[in-house]
């Protein structure tokens, strides 16, 4: 043997140790078993990103990226070991092996099963939506046939949507943005950190909520203008459950509260503050909220101290800490340190959810397919039949897919078998 000759050769054993090594590999990546041990963990895996308080770093790191990256390639490898069979299956039906999960019949027939018979029973199964494919000859001839063949790719389409999925669910924990903002009636907010092309932005025209006699609200209508450029593009009405779509970003009106509308002066009565005040932190317990006056190095803190007299609790603060404090009702004013604060009455906010997330469509599309593909699994399961020659006629076996009673079938195949031995239409 030349040294090119075994060169060769052990490039030959070579490749086909590792195309074995590869396809056990795709077998075992395509094991049921794993599939499910893997979707447990990420389920548990989320749930314990839901849960902890700090665990919304579970899903930020490698180790959760990694297990996303394997049940998307058991997902695929699961698809590349199934589907050459149940190609091969459905073009080219195959016996049925004797087992406890067949279904059985004996076609009676006095005479013996001759090319008509034959011919007939295969019209017969034919006729009943079975693609048929026969093999052998005389006492040795046998007649294989499958219907809705098409639904074992649709079982696997299965595996597909969970590929969906799982891109959808890895998109959106990269690329999704989401920003909260409060406005007050008037305001403008962009919808997204500003930057190069964002400049998409909402304002709050009106706040129009309607509470039932228990006091809990029964509409919560929110008028806002779209903005693009600092024009107005479009006005809409925002309500619960009915959010805004605009620039591929969702627009919800996500909670409302209480806003104090203040009008903060000098002594020498230079205004500092002459706007609403949205109430959406907490101060004490109470809503709240901070006011920051540059112009005096100040801030105040505006609490609702008593929400049956809309009451206001304000302090005055520098960096010398706590200046001063007062209490105030609607149309009072008070002097506030070296201020003169009026309380001119209470309005509301609204906080706005804005979202954009690319992994929505690739997360309903996934839902959407795997929705389908369990459908068709269990309203329109695979069905495999086979005929072979009996002692007295001919001997039906039927066989359905998990979760399939095809008991109806299995008589139906009889009776139309049966009528076309015999001639009867």
């Amino acid at each position: 043997m030349g040294r090119s000759t075994a060169v060769a050769v052990d490039g030959g054993r070579l490749a086909t140790r590792f195309g074995a090594l590869a396809e056990r590999l795709l077998r075992l990546l395509g094991d049921p078993r794993l599939a499910l041990a893997l979707l447990l963990l990420a389920g548990a895996w989320n749930a314990a990103a839901a849960g902890l308080p700090s665990g919304a770093r579970l899903l930020d790191g490698a180790p959760y990226g990694a297990l996303l990256a394997v049940i998307l390639a058991s997902a695929l490898a699961a698809v590349a070991v199934r589907t050459p069979v149940a190609w091969r299956e459905w073009r080219r039906p195959s016996v049925l092996s004797d087992s406890p999960e067949l279904l059985t019949a004996a076609i009676t027939h006095p005479s013996p099963i001759g090319d008509r018979e034959r011919a007939a029973a295969v019209d017969a199964l034919t006729g009943a939506g079975y693609r048929v494919r026969q093999q052998g000859s005389g006492s040795r001839w046998v007649a294989a046939g499958v219907r809705r063949g098409w639904s074992r790719f649709l079982g696997l389409a299965s595996h597909l949507a969970l590929v969906l999925v799982v891109l959808g669910a890895a998109t959106t924990a990269a690329f999704a943005t989401e920003r909260t903002f409060s406005l007050l009636p008037g305001d403008q907010a962009f919808l997204e950190e500003p930057g190069p092309g964002r400049t998409s932005a909402v304002e709050l025209i009106a706040f129009d909520p309607h509470f039932g006699a228990d006091g809990r609200p029964v509409r919560l209508d929110v008028e806002i203008a779209l903005l693009r450029d600092g024009g107005e593009v479009e006005r809409r009405t925002l309500r619960v459950n009915e959010p805004a779509s605009f620039e591929g970003l969702l627009l919800h009106g996500w909670t409302y509260g209480p806003a104090a509308t203040l009008r903060v002066t000098t002594l020498g009565g230079r205004p500092l503050w002459d706007a609403g005040l949205a109430l959406d932190g907490a101060i004490g317990g109470r809503p709240g909220g901070f006011a920051e006056l540059p112009a005096v190095s100040a801030t105040l803190g505006v609490a609702l101290a008593d929400p049956t007299t809309n009451q206001l609790a304000i302090s005055l603060a520098t960096d010398a800490g706590l200046q001063d404090a007062a209490t105030l009702t609607p149309g009072a004013s008070a002097r506030i340190g070296q201020l003169v604060v009026r309380h001119e009455g209470l309005a509301s906010y609204v906080t706005f959810l804005a979202r954009r997330d690319p992994g929505i469509p690739l997360l309903f599309g996934g839902g959407a397919l795997l929705a389908a593909s369990l459908a068709v699994a269990f309203w329109l399961p695979r069905r495999r039949v086979t005929l072979r020659i009996g002692s007295v006629g001919l001997r039906l076996a039927l066989r359905g897919e998990r979760f399939d009673r095809p008991e109806a079938e299995l008589a139906r195949l009889e009776r139309r078998v049966g009528d076309a031995l015999a001639g009867r239409p």
